[in-house]
């Protein structure tokens, strides 16, 4: 079973804030990727994997997972993941924010928009955020 993470998108609005910061990262650096401090301890359930973005407490993208390795940086050391430079938009689906990541089955993982459902595609996103939303309430 392939294993996910979920984590805030800290300081994006939207998707195409998302992908701006990480398209700039790949540009500047060779390669996208978020840091965290821990390495995940179920690292080696997540090849094929994906990071699932929160934003505005819902998931709302998914960047695969290229690797994950321990990295120094200014602030200690650290844990890199290399992640597929393009975010994919999945259906949108409420979440509570968290700090950090958390660990999502595939079973609960959000379906990508583009699977060719013909209803939900002609949903504007900004509409899709808003009705998974109310799911919090």
């Amino acid at each position: 079973m392939t294993l996910h993470l979920t984590k805030v998108a800290v300081g994006c609005a939207s998707v195409e804030a998302l992908a701006e910061r990480h398209a700039l990262r790949a540009a500047s650096e060779g390669q996208a990727y978020c840091l965290t401090r821990y390495m995940p301890k179920r690292a080696a359930e997540m090849s094929g994997g994906s990071l699932f973005w929160i934003i505005k407490h819902t998931l709302v993208a998914r960047q695969a997972i290229i690797g994950l390795d321990m990295v120094e940086t200014e602030w200690g050391t650290k844990c890199r993941i290399a992640l597929a430079t393009e975010p994919v938009p999945v259906l949108a689906t409420p979440r509570r924010a968290h700090q950090g990541w958390r660990y999502l089955n595939p079973d609960d993982a959000p379906r990508d928009m583009n699977a060719g459902d013909a209803d939900l595609d002609a949903v504007p996103p900004a509409m899709l955020r808003e009705l998974a939303a109310l799911w919090l309430v």
